[in-house]
């Protein structure tokens, strides 16, 4: 096999590895879009596991923030607890069992912590990193509802429902800004599906149409165009000139 160039971002299935990074529990109602990001982060441990790509996956602290959620059908997948903000540290070892690794396919939460810093981590190492976008979420940082602040003399209750927007907002620039500033590092930007048709490269590939009833199914809103909407982007429409 022809050594793939840094610079084209090429994968293939024997010298890749996917990494699903803190998918758990206590995350499920602070994250935007978790349902979704977690359902096209087990597309791609489904993809890889046909492929014969092997997954590494970790837990952030899992005394308070719980297991793993079970939608992702991470079973039996290897898992690292860790309290560090990237993959890399609890990883190490499993790592340097893979001489012929070159690229890792990144997935999860969250994109301005620890999947920024997991990939400029691998970066270090001198691997190519790939971060599926429709994969990543960050927090919304406070929950919907009610909410107490304190403003003297007293506590007050405020319905957070009324400026939801405002953290939803800021989850969604956090993420925006953490994918620009990977990808201003050398991180490829890509989406579950694109990365899934780079390893099998081919119609023809034997799992081919195994992996197709994967890709057929619907693909959830993750919010990431609406917020490129009204932007100076001649790639999508009713943007502004």
């Amino acid at each position: 096999m022809a050594a793939a160039r840094a610079s084209l971002g090429r994968i293939f299935p024997e010298s890749s590895i996917l990494f699903l990074c803190d998918m758990q529990e206590k995350l499920r109602d602070r994250v935007l879009y978790f349902p979704q990001i977690v359902s096209m982060a087990a597309r791609m441990l489904k993809v890889a596991r046909i492929l014969d790509v092997p997954v590494l996956l970790t837990e952030h602290y899992p005394q308070g923030l719980g297991p793993t959620v079970p939608e992702l059908g991470a079973q039996g997948v290897r898992t690292m607890s860790k309290t560090s903000f990237s993959m890399v540290p609890p990883l190490q070892q499993e790592l340097d069992k893979l001489p012929q690794l070159k690229s890792v396919l990144l997935c999860g939460i969250e994109t301005q912590v620890c999947i920024l810093n997991t990939a400029l981590d691998l970066l270090d190492r001198g691997l190519q990193v790939h971060v599926a976008v429709d994969a990543c979420s960050s927090q919304r940082k406070v929950p919907f509802g009610r909410k107490l602040f304190y403003t003297a003399p007293t506590w007050r209750s405020v319905d957070t429902r009324l400026s939801s927007s405002c953290f939803v907002l800021r989850s969604e620039m956090n993420r925006l800004v953490a994918l620009a500033r990977m990808q201003h590092s050398g991180v490829f930007l890509s989406t579950s599906e694109a990365l899934t048709l780079q390893l099998i490269k081919d119609a023809a590939h034997p799992q081919f149409k195994e992996i197709q009833k994967i890709l057929k199914e619907p693909v959830p809103e993750i919010g990431l165009l609406g917020f490129f909407q009204g932007m100076n982007n001649p790639l999508l429409p009713n943007s502004r000139p």
